[in-house]
């Protein structure tokens, strides 16, 4: 009995811990390195999650409607060490521009790699295209 409850036990932790990696994709999977696109917009919404973070936004088409937008790109942690802060450094209400890649379903959704505050400070939000990391240079140079 005891060497049945360890099993399930296993089991279930086996189970457990594979559930979060379903989330995770990699770039090429999701975006075309192909398709830059950037994009100036309003902040609608700002989501520090993992594996990756997410914001969207209110982006004006080329016949003056408001399309959404949502972008994903580093984690919270590797966001906090390129130098963003929570409910700091973008806040919802907030206009910025955004380069990233496009997703290959076509959906108006992007990859971000570099976010352009307001103030005109620049700040990597993701890897670079097809990748899993930022490399070692700054969005700016200080």
């Amino acid at each position: 009995m005891v060497r049945l409850i360890r099993c399930v036990g296993l089991v279930a932790l086996a189970f457990a811990l594979a559930l979060p990696a379903q989330a995770h994709h990699s770039f090429g999977a999701e975006y075309d390195g192909n398709k830059p696109v950037t994009l100036k917009g309003v902040v609608t919404k700002i989501e520090w999650t993992n594996p990756h973070s997410h914001f969207s936004l209110d982006v004006k088409d080329e016949k003056g409607r408001t399309v959404s937008w949502q972008f994903s790109g580093y984690t919270v942690n590797a966001l906090y060490r390129t130098g963003w802060k929570r409910d700091v450094t973008m806040k919802v209400g907030d206009t910025v521009s955004v380069f990233g890649w496009r997703a290959r379903d076509g959906s108006n959704s992007a990859h971000a790699r570099e976010v352009t505050l307001a103030d005109g400070k620049k700040l990597f939000y993701g890897p670079p295209a097809g990748t899993g990391e930022g490399g070692a240079a700054p969005a700016v140079k200080p």
